[in-house]
């Protein structure tokens, strides 16, 4: 959210100034990991489809200006494989609940059942017979690292400022002015956007510090035993195979010439401290997610490890996210969390805040995203 913002504001021609305690893109917060799923019938609700619209539109400018490969329209394929649908983000059937709002607003795609699934997408040959999959043609993933990086070399372009390196100790707001605290300077803005991921609760205090919950998440890219069983437009995925909401996983097609398949699941078990996060992988971890999730489900698809990485997501009561005015801080703007679901609203997210910022208003209607649908003080 923040390189997006950056990029906007500096294109809109805001004197801006970006800050990050790492070098981003990097792989310490929760925008890594070579992919992430885009779709437009989001089951999260009608409320982020604009978002997505508008990202879709902004990474294939990037990727003109750029010249960088960011966005995959490989197609998306939400499935259930199970007795019962599992409860997910929010909704009691996550595949019903995506082919309702892809029929309420009008967005193309297809009804699947299992033979058709099976044909069209050998590697998900081990579904059940009265499994059903939504495919979403105008789906994909994006190069989230890719996507950062051309962000912030076109707000570098465009006259923004980049401070890495460098932590954000405290905002304070007075008299119309905010001043942000950064390593061992002081920096005053007129209005602050704080897109903080899993440090926004420590650095904006209350109500934040009891809505945000920051949950540890793993990935696993899995050696490939019969590449050819896939089809040369594989989508990504997210798959139902039992009745709770652990029995979920999702994942990527193989990207070519790396022999792997990356596949990972959501966990929602908050940090006791963000400093004690464990960014190891373990044995037992690898052999739970292949028990539980890749053996039983993929064909073409080996237990055998290529690599694994562990991100965080940070995540609000409601799996919503946050986009509103701080309730104690005047002119600061919080933009968290996005609870495991937002980088492929980000590049739009980031265009709706550089308008609200300028203007006092944005295209996209934010108001789903207001912290006082937590009633909290």
């Amino acid at each position: 959210m923040g390189a997006a913002t950056l990029y906007q504001l500096a294109k809109a021609g805001a004197d801006v100034v970006g800050i990050d305690r790492f070098a981003p893109p990097h792989d310490q917060g929760s925008s890594h990991g070579d992919t992430r799923i885009t779709r437009l019938a989001v089951g999260e609700g009608a409320a982020y489809i604009p978002f997505v619209h508008r990202s879709h539109a902004i990474w294939r400018e990037l990727e003109a200006d750029s010249g960088e490969a960011l966005f995959e329209q490989c197609g998306v394929l939400v499935m259930t494989s199970s007795e019962a649908p599992a409860r997910h983000h929010g909704a009691e059937d996550f595949t019903g609940h995506t082919i309702e709002l892809a029929r309420r607003c009008g967005i193309a795609h297809e009804i699947l059942n299992a033979s058709q699934i099976r044909a069209r997408f050998p590697q998900f040959g081990p579904v059940r017979d009265d499994a059903t999959g939504y495919f979403e043609p105008e789906g994909g993933y994006v190069r989230p690292e890719r996507c950062i990086a051309a962000q912030l070399n076109a707000a570098r372009k465009l006259g923004a400022t980049v401070i890495t390196g460098t932590t954000v100790s405290s905002i304070e707001s007075d008299d119309g002015v905010v001043r942000v605290r950064a390593g061992d300077r002081t920096l005053a803005a007129s209005k602050v956007i704080v897109c903080a991921g899993m440090w926004s609760a420590n650095l904006l205090g209350e109500p934040f510090g009891a809505l945000l919950k920051v949950c540890r998440q793993t990935l696993f890219w899995f050696r490939l035993e019969e590449p050819s069983i896939f089809p040369e437009m594989s989508p990504t995925f997210i798959l139902s195979h039992g009745p709770l909401e652990t029995d979920i996983c999702y994942g990527f097609p193989p990207v070519p010439g790396e022999g792997s398949m990356k596949i990972a699941t959501e966990q929602y078990v908050g940090l006791d401290s963000i400093d004690t996060l464990d960014r190891n992988v373990s044995d037992a971890e690898v052999a739970q997610m292949v028990r539980s999730h890749v053996s039983e489900n993929f064909a073409g698809v080996t237990p055998e490890l290529v690599k694994a990485a562990v991100c965080t997501y940070t995540v609000t009561p409601d799996y919503g996210f946050i986009i509103d005015d701080h309730p104690m801080l005047a002119n600061v703007t919080v933009v968290s969390a996005c609870s495991g679901h937002g980088f492929k609203h980000s590049a739009g997210i980031g265009e709706a805040l550089a308008q609200r910022t300028l203007t006092g208003r944005s295209d996209v209607d934010l108001s789903a995203f207001s912290v006082s649908r937590f009633n909290v003080r």
